[in-house]
């Protein structure tokens, strides 16, 4: 049985390499560890195309933890207001940079628990920037990732982090980015949230999940 579960996780993950060769990267457009933490930060409950159209305006006016650090809530929320929660962000992300200019020099920290420290910055938002900044073999699980293996039988917690713990273990460290984005373009594109397209999946047959009626679907 061991031998049989781990055999079909390879086959889901080899299928998953060859379905998504070019989605090897975030979506998010950024060019300094900071901008993808804020961004990363924004795109909680938004898409990345959503994000990606605030952050060209916000970071032509503001790019560094200093000019962050030196707004006012009200200031910094018309900027951000299409994407949702944007009042608390915006809280977050001032109090986040003003951390980063008193504590770490204006620099990201490249450590889990120091990004954990900081306000408004989750699991997943840590996970991305260490392996998306700083090459670092993490494994973030949004909503995508956490519903997709669950469906496809690569993992089974109830949580987030169980989910993550999981998946550390059968994704090499060289792959975890690259894992990431292609079961996110996956959760986007076919195995959605409501009515995934299971029609047209490539995982086909070897989804445990395809045999299973609408409302089991829904994990």
């Amino acid at each position: 049985m061991e031998n049989k579960t781990a055999s079909h996780k390879s086959k889901v993950l080899s299928i998953l390499s060859k379905a998504y060769p070019d989605k090897t990267t975030t979506g998010l457009k950024f060019k300094t560890p900071f901008q993808l933490l804020v961004a990363t930060m924004l795109s909680a409950q938004s898409t990345d195309k959503q994000v990606n159209s605030i952050t060209e305006k916000l970071f032509g006016h503001y790019n560094k933890p200093e000019d962050f650090a030196l707004l006012e809530p009200e200031e910094l929320e018309p900027f951000i207001k299409g994407c949702g929660l944007y009042r608390n962000k915006s809280r977050n992300i001032i109090k986040t940079s003003a951390i980063l200019v008193n504590n770490y020099e204006s620099q990201v920290p490249n450590s889990f628990e120091e990004l954990t420290n900081l306000p408004g910055v989750g699991r997943k938002t840590a996970n991305v920037v260490l392996n998306i900044a700083f090459g670092l073999p993490t494994m973030p699980v949004d909503t995508h990732v956490f519903r997709v293996s669950r469906r496809l039988g690569l993992a089974y917690g109830k949580t987030p982090e169980q989910v993550e713990r999981e998946l550390l273990k059968i994704v090499p460290p060289g792959q975890r980015g690259n894992f990431h984005h292609r079961l996110i373009e996956h959760g986007r594109t076919t195995c959605r949230a409501r009515k995934p397209l299971c029609e047209k999946c490539v995982f086909g047959e070897c989804c445990p999940s395809r045999k299973r009626n609408n409302r089991d679907l829904q994990l």
